[in-house]
């Protein structure tokens, strides 16, 4: 149970410092390599000009990209030099979704940043929304707060979905190397508690025999707030320093609609979250 290579994406407009950090923590822990990848692409204004004019501006804009390119380079290299086994960097003139996931078959675990709510610049920002969907990797996404990676106390966020089982498998390198893990379901009513209780204490038991001691912990349902916010609170009161879950969502037409308490997890996350779909 290992990571191999660990891949960080880089935004050209966004924090990157706690996601180096916990890249870096992440490359230490299982001496692996890394693969730091970031890209942006040219972004026409709303009046574009054209003929000669237009050539000069979309060589201006796109020299200074390769120039912001190349700071973080820097920035990649300098905090996680001495860290991790290799080194390794991607980056172009593309779109950072785009890039990202034409590089991610190399890695084993993709780091990146929590983002707001709202839209996103698709031009300069690989949205962890988008990656979550389509990396087919594990994705660490980490608050722009967070000094390290916090293995103290994992929750498990389970629900009786396909989604959930692979996280929970994709996190076996990480619950291997926490101090405590807790597998947590919140039931939809009263008359799931007992089904809830078997089936977090299969996990429990399965994790037992990956040799990962885990207890279970059983939500009372109702309690009148929604589970992402209920999620948050155990979170809290665990003092968990990451959270394994499931990633929900499907695609509509030009756009990726995440569920509730994904959309949640990957804007909103006061802890680095790992979420595998």
């Amino acid at each position: 149970m290992t990571f191999a290579t660990v891949m960080v994406s880089l935004a050209l407009d966004q924090p990157n410092d706690a996601r180096l950090q916990v890249a870096g923590d992440l490359a230490a822990r299982f001496d692996a390599g890394m693969i730091g990848v970031a890209a942006a692409e040219f972004a026409p204004p709303l009046y574009f000009t054209t003929g000669e004019q237009a050539q000069d501006l979309i060589e201006q804009s796109e020299a200074a990209l390769q120039t912001r390119l190349a700071e973080l380079e820097r920035q990649f290299r300098s905090v996680v030099g001495g860290r991790a086994a290799s080194l390794n960097w991607r980056s172009a003139l593309d779109f950072p979704v785009r890039h990202v996931l034409a590089q991610v078959r190399a890695a084993d675990i993709v780091v990146t940043g929590s983002m707001p709510p709202g839209l996103s610049d698709s031009f300069t920002v690989a949205s962890p929304k988008d990656l979550v969907m389509q990396t087919g990797r594990p994705l660490l996404v980490v608050p722009d707060n967070a000094t390290g990676l916090d293995l103290s106390t994992v929750l498990v966020a389970w629900k009786e979905t396909p989604e959930a089982r692979r996280a929970v498998a994709d996190a076996l390198p990480l619950l291997a190397k926490a101090a405590k893990v807790v597998v947590v379901e919140i039931p939809e009513d009263t008359s799931d508690y007992g089904a809830c209780e078997a089936r977090i204490a299969d996990v429990v038991a399965w994790l037992g025999r990956h040799k990962i001691v885990a207890s279970a912990k059983v939500e009372q349902p109702g309690q009148g707030r929604n589970v992402a916010a209920r999620l948050d609170a155990v979170a809290a009161d665990l003092s968990a320093g990451l959270v394994v879950a499931g990633a929900y969502g499907h695609s509509r037409f030009r756009e990726l609609v995440l569920g509730g308490v994904t959309e949640h997890l990957v804007t909103r996350t006061a802890r680095c979250v790992l979420l595998s779909h």
